[in-house]
């Protein structure tokens, strides 16, 4: 597919990111990175998406998009199989898309680029990390927010394959995109799990509930509890040591550079290109280094 250039001054360009659970405190950065890019490229740019986990209507909000004459689109590709149909029939009309936070690298997909966490090895590193703290032969209580989310199972695929080598074992949970839910389906698992001591997350809801459940029911006890992403209250649970730690995906840079990517290529031709946004450990060591930015919501 050869995109239409635009020079700058000839065209306003007009682009739209497309997302699951868009109110989700995760989605602030990308949103502030998304804007930042939109200024110093001088183009126009929405954020939009469903309230929940809804393929369906994200997949209906694509085609609203480009019926509404949009330049490019910014997808979250949360589902293998769901976007590969829309997608193909987006580019076939000119409009190019670029994947941000979840890619659909299981299929084939027209998708031109991906910025994301490359979510097997971000749960490989996960278990690595909490071998330091779940013996051999131990057992863990593992969680995800919805089911369904290639991001999630990739996640908790890689620390699966970590800890299976050490003889740990695991009960999963679906806890609900809301940390308050999330906490209390974590504190009925672990007390009709009496030998679990250790709750490994696999996205933000799920790992500031678990350290809600043992701030607020455990505390002292010897639980512990590590997952991915940031919010206000993951940080404190992390500096209160409720948390352990948390793994950052950078979500700044994935509303960042899919915006430059689509803005180089419409103007110039520039064909955009995968970038890795990182697996980031955050603890008690840097807890403070990145606390003032969360709040300015660069992290």
């Amino acid at each position: 597919m050869v995109y239409p250039c635009f020079a700058a001054e000839k065209k306003p360009l007009w682009f739209v990111f497309i997302t699951t659970c868009r109110d989700e405190d995760f989605f602030r950065p990308v949103k502030k990175g998304m804007e930042d890019a939109a200024k110093m490229l001088n183009v126009r740019c929405e954020f939009r998406g469903t309230a929940g986990v809804d393929v369906k209507a994200q997949v209906e909000m694509v085609r609203k998009a480009v019926a509404e004459g949009c330049d490019g689109i910014a997808l979250n590709i949360i589902d293998p199989d769901a976007f590969d149909e829309v997608v193909q029939e987006t580019v076939d009309k000119g409009v190019p898309v670029v994947a941000f936070n979840v890619d659909d690298h299981r299929t084939p997909n027209a998708r031109l680029s991906a910025v994301c966490q490359r979510f097997y090895k971000a749960g490989k590193m996960l278990g690595e990390r909490a071998s330091a703290f779940v013996p051999d032969g131990g057992h863990v209580l593992m969680t995800m927010h919805d089911e369904g989310i290639s991001a999630l199972e990739d996640r908790l695929r890689g620390a699966q394959d970590v800890l299976k080598k050490r003889g740990i074992t695991w009960k999963m949970a679906v806890t609900g995109a809301e940390p308050e839910n999330a906490s209390r389906v974590i504190v009925k698992a672990l007390r009709n799990k009496l030998r679990i001591r250790t709750v490994l997350c696999s996205g933000q809801a799920d790992t500031e509930g678990a350290g809600l459940a043992l701030e607020r029911h455990f505390k002292g006890k010897g639980y512990s509890a590590a997952g991915f992403d940031l919010s206000p209250n993951i940080l404190r649970l992390i500096k209160a040591g409720h948390i352990r730690l948390t793994i950052d995906q950078q979500p700044y840079a994935q509303g960042f550079y899919p915006l430059v990517q689509l803005t180089l290529l419409r103007r110039y031709g520039i064909v955009p290109s995968n970038i890795d946004a990182g697996a980031g450990i955050i603890d008690r060591r840097n807890i403070d280094d990145v606390i003032d930015l969360n709040k300015a919501h660069y992290r």
